[in-house]
């Protein structure tokens, strides 16, 4: 090829490459999506907010307190669109409770309720009920952002699969638990068509909901639209969570996740109580 007819080519793919620069330029400039051009650029569309996770923790004062919430927190910190409802047993919030909060980098809500001298079998039950009514006066059904609402106590380890298959709940979904009611793990129990028929459980299986509290999340929806669906007190053991699901929904709508409810994402993991008959007079360090 001459040299001038190469001169001439490359003025052309300079002058055909400047004017797809300032096309862009001007349609950036614009805020309107470019449009797929020689196959090269293809436009793309926001995605969706993400439901928000709203993980209500009950806790209170013990030896362990700060390790199982640092333990917990260190989950949650790699959870997407989450909020951290922890509700203090106590008269008052801890300076332990909030320093602790205040660092954890987790967007939260610091509530407190004191459980009532003699309540024995409903340890939580006051604080989760907080938490729900604090959810209640903050959001209209209406307006309210889409969500899901999950009790996580502070002494169960959680994987973090657990978030994702959660995070879409349109009422209330299932899932197995592990080392709960003396078993390997309890769960559910699933009919031919994909639904709960039942629970395995060796604990009362005649119960409503015989499923653990680490077992279950409920749309924010739901939660807004049934206000007075609450924890009750006046229960015995192992009914708190039926007295609150049967106001919510019915087992055959119940919605089983961790395929199928093959799979344990959530175990009781209560941290063992430590030995320190030696610490007396020896620190005062904060553990």
């Amino acid at each position: 090829m001459y040299p001038k007819a190469m001169m001439e080519l490359k003025r052309l793919i300079f002058l055909l490459g400047a004017f797809v620069f300032a096309y862009l330029l001007y349609y950036k400039m614009l805020d309107v999506r470019v449009k797929p051009m020689f196959g090269l650029f293809v436009g793309t569309t926001p995605s969706p907010p993400l439901p928000v996770i709203f993980a209500i923790t009950p806790t209170y004062a013990r030896l362990v307190q700060k390790a199982e919430l640092t333990r917990l927190a260190n989950t949650l910190r790699h959870v997407s669109a989450l909020h951290w409802i922890v509700v203090e047993d106590s008269h008052n919030k801890t300076n332990l409770v909030s320093n602790f909060l205040r660092l954890s980098g987790i967007q939260y809500t610091q509530l407190f309720v004191r459980t009532p001298t003699g309540v024995t079998h409903a340890k939580g039950t006051l604080q989760r009920n907080l938490a729900m009514s604090w959810l209640r006066e903050v959001f209209y059904v209406d307006d309210a952002p889409q969500g899901v609402v999950y009790f996580a106590d502070d002494d169960n380890t959680y994987s973090l699969e657990l978030f994702d298959e959660m995070r879409y709940t349109k009422n209330v979904s299932v899932w197995p638990v592990g080392f709960v009611g003396g078993l390997r793990y309890e769960s559910v129990k699933m009919d031919a068509a994909g639904k709960v028929s039942g629970w395995k459980v060796k604990y009362d299986p005649s119960r409503p909901f015989a499923i653990d509290m680490a077992g279950f999340a409920i749309s924010l929806r739901l939660i807004l639209e049934k206000p007075r669906a609450f924890f009750r007190l006046d229960v015995k053991s192992g009914y708190q969570e039926p007295s609150l699901l049967q106001d919510l929904v019915t087992m055959e709508e119940l919605e089983p996740k961790a395929d199928n409810c093959t799979k344990v994402l959530v175990w009781h993991t209560k941290t063992q109580i430590p030995n320190i008959s030696r610490d007396k007079n020896f620190t005062n360090l904060e553990v």
